[in-house]
């Protein structure tokens, strides 16, 4: 059975992850995962990911989750945009989230990038996810 929301996937399962206070997770490996996960690390929110190849075209991404006295940094980590209904945005509709203290995730032209090198670069696309 194929999954129909595999950036969903990843981001329950580091919520979860957090909510139970594991140091690592695991979840199957894909090069867009990779690149989200990338951002994440970029901007603080997880420690590092690794790719292991568990056999012949299997791989699985080990990702390491970050506290902060105690306290997942990832206070939340939602999905915007799924699979039965995508939100595009352009860079000078895009908000802040939570006032510019979380980071929206987006998929532009130029790559996977959070909200802010996306002003930066002045480019927009499709909303994936927010974290605060």
């Amino acid at each position: 059975m194929s999954m129909s929301d595999p950036l969903g996937d990843m981001l329950t399962r580091i919520r979860n992850g957090q909510r139970a206070r594991k140091n690592t997770i695991t979840a199957p490996a894909s090069q867009f995962r990779a690149t989200v996960l990338d951002v994440l690390k970029r901007e603080g929110y997880i420690r590092d990911y690794s790719r292991t190849n568990l056999r012949p075209g299997v791989d699985e991404l080990r990702i390491e989750l970050k506290y902060y006295e105690g306290d997942p940094v990832i206070r939340q980590i939602s999905r915007v945009s799924k699979p039965g209904r995508r939100v595009y945005s352009k860079i000078k509709d895009l908000g802040r989230v939570y006032n510019g203290l979380g980071i929206a995730i987006l998929s532009t032209p130029r790559g996977v990038m959070s909200d802010a090198e996306a002003r930066e670069a002045n480019v927009g696309g499709e909303v994936l996810c927010q974290v605060f």
